[in-house]
């Protein structure tokens, strides 16, 4: 059994170590569904098989010394040397396969439930968000506020709510599932929304922008032009650079399902959205791959609601919620 853990433990770094300097993408939700399961399997097998036979060995050597005790007593030899407590302990103990398997289960298991099913950790990668999520917030997402999802395969099985315009939400990137991407909801299934001169109008009814103090940007080195935007009543913070063109370059547009459901122009872009999708976008408008160009997000691309900031190392004062 040592020799099949220490495998099984140079296969993970081997998995971790490709992950890591970029090889393959990783799936960490099924990295940790795949050690529950052989935890597990260590687990109960050191309940019910490799720790009652170590007890049962412990018990037999403290038979046999009480034996020989008694046998020696029966001769008029009161005084034994030895003591076999440190055997016995050392009997009882757990091998270190059994210590770095069985030992993590109850931790890994927890963990594995926690972020299937309740909370789960994102750490923000680009500025497409900015200037609502900085680059390197790290941020908690609601794992079930969209409903319950089976770990791994991500089907739903209990529906709660639904995404609203102006949520901030995770989802698998429909381009390619096994990366996730935070953008904010903006078109809702059977909307009409338009981007257009970058102007946001959904159902034919433009979203108020509010001019605010122009954002400085310390990773570019530039200011660009803030304005406050409405949506659903929750007011939210977007960026727009002028110096870029309000159309979306046709080379950039992926071949998605739907696609039909667009128009492309010169001024933008008119979508319609088709039943059980989400139109997307990123608060920073013109420095984001979203929905204008790679298409809508399903629902059973959803993976949960983001709601707050629990801390950036490089700005340790952002933290809280960002609604």
């Amino acid at each position: 059994m040592s020799l099949i853990t220490g495998l099984f433990y140079a296969v993970l770094a081997v998995y971790l170590g490709g992950w890591y300097t970029g090889r393959w993408h990783g799936n960490f939700s099924l990295l940790l569904f795949v050690m529950s399961v052989v935890t597990l399997g260590y687990w109960l097998a050191e309940r019910y098989k490799f720790r009652p036979a170590r007890e049962a060995a412990a018990a037999q050597l403290v038979q046999q010394d009480q034996a020989r005790r008694a046998t020696l007593a029966m001769q008029g030899i009161n005084e034994v040397d030895g003591n076999v407590a440190a055997a016995r302990d050392k009997l009882l103990m757990q091998p270190w396969w059994l210590d770095w398997t069985a030992g993590l289960f109850p931790v890994i298991c927890a963990v594995f439930l926690m972020r299937s099913f309740l909370f789960e950790p994102f750490k923000i990668p680009s500025g497409s968000m900015i200037p609502t999520l900085l680059v390197g917030d790290l941020i908690l997402v609601n794992k079930f506020h969209y409903g319950i999802r089976l770990p791994v395969i991500n089907k739903k099985i209990i529906d709660n709510n639904d995404p609203q315009r102006g949520d901030v939400m995770v989802f698998r990137y429909p381009v390619n599932p096994d990366l996730d991407y935070i953008k904010r909801v903006v078109g809702l299934p059977g909307d009409t929304v338009a981007y257009l001169n970058k102007r946001l109008t959904i159902n034919g009814t433009p979203i108020e922008q509010t001019p605010l103090a122009e954002y400085y940007d310390a990773d570019s080195l530039r200011y660009s032009f803030q304005f406050s935007e409405q949506l659903m009543g929750r007011e939210h913070r977007i960026l727009v650079d002028k110096d870029r063109p309000p159309f979306v370059p046709p080379q950039a547009v992926e071949d998605f399902p739907f696609k039909e459901n667009c128009r492309y122009s010169g001024e933008g872009v008119v979508c319609k959205v088709p039943p059980g999708h989400y139109f997307v976008m990123g608060d920073n408008r013109d420095n984001s791959q979203d929905s204008r160009f790679w298409g809508f997000v399903p629902d059973r691309n959803l993976v949960g609601k983001a709601f707050v900031i629990w801390m950036n190392f490089g700005d340790i004062k952002r933290f809280g919620t960002f609604h």
